[in-house]
């Protein structure tokens, strides 16, 4: 029998990577779906080779270098340098294998891009790229979650993609319109890209929620202990970019309502502006703690999308802050400013210098945010499940 293969990033130890591909799998179980999430193990350090050559060739100065090149540098550094921080940082690691191997469906394991598309016709009938920013340019010329590999006789879906920035490099642009037509059924996460693939290919396709937002706060009880993990208010942080301004927004917030601060720090690597302002900076944290850490929050400061959505889902009072200027070509706003639009809260995105008592007295009203997202909720699985019955065009 068949099955729809999952094509996700579910190897990064990531808190949003990890918890979208795990969302997507769960969404096909729910729609009693066979699936299986394919498993790269094989051929993970060609995907990465082609990655590295392309930011190098990107030069310095260039948005991309900047953007990866600090990841590139902590996989080197957690490899060969041994001290506190990478020891933590190995603690969190095991978590993110241990979430992985519990909860990803995963396929054997494929060698080859070439051995996998030989197998897809007789394993697969549908292959289905979830979200996250699987588009970035470093992934498009890695050739892998554009679904080149997929034959034209199955079924190709793309979820809620992320292209993860407003515009493409040239290079990539002239791949992207040559990958994208071939792929059957193509939704997006955010606004931009829906712009891009109108632009790039002349398509209209649908903004859908990311697959872990087609789940409720209590549904997303199935992983995480009830329990919480620290009993006192405290002020979640979960900071990706390295900007003072908005961990000095979370001090003064703690300050001023007598919180804690929890934050979990150097998440895609070392960064000196995490250091000093937490109460606790826990790293035996799994993707689980990550729910239960927002879930029993009193508050929550991020720039973080996932993060974001998790607030959203057990109705935390939150304050987003911008991982990026604007005028920063890799700029990945436009994914918060989508999702905060959709449900009309865009007011809690804040600069970090505003007055803390003004932020406090801003309220959400979650009867009509949850209303709103119940309703992108049913479009996005009537997106779904018509796509994965390749049910003509499921364009706009």
């Amino acid at each position: 029998m068949k099955k729809t293969a999952v094509v996700s990033c579910y190897y990064i130890h990531n808190y949003g990577s990890a918890l979208q591909a795990y969302a997507t799998q769960k969404a096909l179980n729910r729609l009693s779906v066979d699936n299986e999430t394919i498993n790269v193990d094989g051929f993970i350090s060609r995907l990465r080779s082609a990655q590295y050559k392309y930011i190098l060739k990107s030069g310095i100065r260039s948005d991309i270098f900047k953007d990866r090149a600090g990841k590139a540098k902590n996989v080197l550094v957690k490899k060969f340098i041994k001290n506190k921080y990478t020891k933590n940082i190995r603690i969190r690691d095991k978590r993110f294998e241990a979430f992985t191997d519990k909860y990803i469906n995963k396929s054997i394991v494929f060698s080859s891009m070439e051995e996998l598309n030989k197998d897809c016709i007789n394993k697969y009938h549908t292959v289905i790229v979830g979200s996250d920013q699987l588009w970035l340019p470093t992934n498009i010329v890695a050739d892998y979650f554009t679904l080149s590999f997929v034959p034209k006789e199955i079924n190709s879906i793309a979820y809620a993609t992320s292209f993860g920035v407003a515009s493409l490099p040239v290079d990539t642009e002239q791949a992207a319109k040559a990958f994208l037509p071939k792929i059957k059924h193509i939704s997006v996460r955010e606004s931009a890209g829906q712009r891009l693939v109108k632009n790039l290919i002349g398509r209209e396709v649908p903004v859908v929620c990311d697959p872990t937002l087609l789940f409720t706060g209590e549904e997303w009880m199935d992983i995480q202990n009830k329990n919480p993990l620290y009993n006192e208010p405290y002020v979640f942080c979960y900071f990706i970019g390295s900007t003072r301004l908005h961990r000095e927004f979370a001090c003064k917030l703690a300050d001023k309502t007598g919180c804690k601060i929890v934050a979990l720090a150097h998440i895609d690597h070392y960064m000196k502006s995490d250091e000093g302002y937490a109460d606790y900076m826990p790293y035996d944290i799994g993707p689980e703690d990550f729910l239960n850490l927002i879930r029993n929050a009193t508050f929550v400061c991020t720039d973080s999308f996932h993060s974001t959505v998790f607030s959203i889902l057990y109705k935390k009072n939150f304050f987003d802050f911008r991982r990026y200027t604007e005028d920063t070509k890799l700029s990945t706003n436009d994914r918060l400013d989508t999702l905060l639009n959709h449900l009309n809260i865009s007011d809690r995105m804040l600069l970090g210098n505003e007055d803390i008592q003004e932020c406090l007295d801003k309220k959400i009203d979650y009867d009509t945010v949850h209303y709103n997202l119940s309703k992108l909720r049913e479009a996005s699985y009537d997106y779904l499940i018509k796509a994965l019955k390749d049910e003509g065009s499921t364009d706009l």
